[in-house]
């Protein structure tokens, strides 16, 4: 059966390699039984130590804002969502940050933004995914201005996403996880492969880990369109 639809995977797999806040990454992947040919029936098992918030991985409310919306309640509803692509990569550098303007720019183009549209900045900084300390940058890479992230808010997106760590560099503070979660939207840090996605035309769907009581949690993130 063919499917009538193209599928983009806009996830970074897991692995103990990857880059991270904090420079350690943390992530461990054990075996713990092998396959063992003598046995009728034979299984090759893992066990897996990480933290919430590592490769491709979703913010909820609650990670920055007390009583906010935790990872298992997020509404699958705006976890769906008409997908659109604003690319910064031809002038983004590791203290630029997305403006207003850029937005307006875009929405020139393609049209004023959809409420409950999801956002993905592109700005080219997954070229250094595989190598994890330029990528980290001392925490310094490109980033969304906070005067873009409210002008997003105005448009009531379903949530931002961002091929870097964070929307926010923590030499600012982070007053676009604030702005955004606070208002019951949902981030997504460390997009894959937003070079293959059109501005406009697909949905993405962002499928994290169903943690009870959790603030972040890896996420399965795909782009679905024809």
């Amino acid at each position: 059966m063919t499917f009538p639809y193209k599928i983009i995977d806009l996830t970074h797999p897991l692995s103990p390699t990857i880059p991270t806040w904090d420079g350690s990454c943390g992530f461990e992947h054990h075996l713990q039984h092998d396959y063992q040919p003598s046995s009728t029936t034979s299984f090759r098992t893992h066990r897996v130590h990480m933290n919430e918030g590592i490769g491709t991985h979703i913010d909820a409310p609650a990670h920055c804002i007390p009583g906010g919306k935790t990872i298992d309640e997020l509404n699958l509803n705006d976890l769906l969502a008409p997908c659109l692509v604003i690319d910064v990569s031809a002038k983004a550098h590791e203290r630029y940050s997305v403006t207003v303007a850029d937005i307006e720019v875009f929405e020139e183009k393609y049209g004023l933004i959809k409420p409950g549209s999801f956002i993905i900045v592109r700005t080219g900084w997954e070229k250094f995914w595989s190598e994890p300390e330029k990528y980290r940058g001392n925490l310094v890479y490109p980033c969304v201005s906070v005067d873009a992230a409210q002008f997003l808010l105005k448009r009531d997106i379903a949530g931002l996403g961002i091929d870097t760590l964070s929307p926010d560099r923590p030499d600012e503070g982070f007053p676009v996880h604030t702005t955004l979660l606070s208002a019951g939207k949902y981030i997504v840090e460390n997009i894959a492969n937003s070079a293959n996605l059109p501005p406009v035309g697909f949905y993405s769907l962002a499928l994290p880990i169903k943690i009870q009581g959790g603030t972040e949690a890896p996420v399965r993130l795909i782009a679905i369109g024809e």
